[in-house]
């Protein structure tokens, strides 16, 4: 699902922000975003994999227990599923609900959370959003996501913050340039959307100037009609098959970055 039908009038845009990690670091966490989506009351999406989940446990609860938050999933460790076979395709699909699930059940019992039973219940006890590693799947993953019980979710709108080079202005821009109404716009605030906190005070006035309101993706999938595609890709179907080259890699499974370029700016990228 790229992004939303709406009725007409309607003027909904989902933020959506990446936190992923391979299973051969720890990645980060940009408090800054959150801080500010936070303070101008902005609701928006995480997609967690489920290694960050494990490794940032704290902010995976601060963030599940936040109503202007949604939560959905990204992998198990960052992995391009169309490469995966059985086992593993399995556990980067499932591994990162069962994840959510036990960090969702510890919160539960924690003692701060026992006077706010019933705001607790609105927390699904599983997520049902996932977004795949390096936007690449085929055939059988996105079967494999269905049989979870999992709708596949990317974007129309990329802002490039993977870059360094990509500057604050330049991912204000493609935000504003982009957002369309129903539009879902990818990020990151696992550390690598390097000037991403400091584009948001940029685009998020403009967007509001032009009578955008902000949801969570399942929001806006209530709100309209989805836009679907049968393959996984950024801006054009194939795009994202150059990730394939992964295969047979000695560290296929654990690189940190990928070495290659973002398929609109021709800069080199990392995830």
């Amino acid at each position: 699902m790229r992004r939303v039908q709406l009725p007409p009038g309607k003027k909904l845009i989902a933020l959506t922000f990446d936190l992923c990690e391979t299973s051969g670091e720890t990645a980060g966490y940009d408090g800054s975003i959150v801080d500010y989506l936070r303070q101008q009351q902005i609701k928006a999406t995480f997609f967690a994999g489920g290694h960050w989940l494990v490794s940032h446990k704290p902010r995976s609860q601060q963030l599940l227990s936040d109503p202007l938050f949604e939560i959905g999933t990204h992998g198990w460790a960052h992995r391009n599923t169309r490469l995966l076979r059985g086992p593993d395709l399995q556990k980067e699909i499932l591994g990162p609900s069962a994840a959510y699930a036990a960090i969702r059940s510890e919160l539960s019992e924690a003692q701060c959370a026992v006077p706010m039973r019933s705001a607790f219940s609105s927390i699904p006890e599983r997520p049902r959003l996932f977004r795949f590693p390096f936007g690449a799947c085929n055939t059988e993953s996105l079967a494999a996501v269905a049989d979870a019980g999992l709708i596949a979710i990317q974007w129309d709108v990329a802002t490039g913050d993977p870059s360094p080079h990509q500057s604050a202005r330049a991912i204000a821009e493609a935000m504003i340039r982009g957002a369309r109404p129903g539009s879902i716009i990818v990020s990151h605030a696992n550390g690598r959307g390097y000037h991403t906190a400091a584009a948001l005070p940029l685009a998020i006035p403009a967007l509001r100037a032009k009578g955008f309101e902000f949801v969570t993706v399942s929001e806006l999938l209530a709100a309209g009609k989805p836009v679907v595609a049968d393959s996984c890709y950024d801006a054009h179907p194939g795009d994202t098959d150059r990730y394939d080259f992964l295969q047979g890699h000695p560290s296929a499974a654990s690189l940190p970055w990928e070495p290659t370029t973002h398929v609109r700016t021709g800069i080199p990228v990392q995830p």
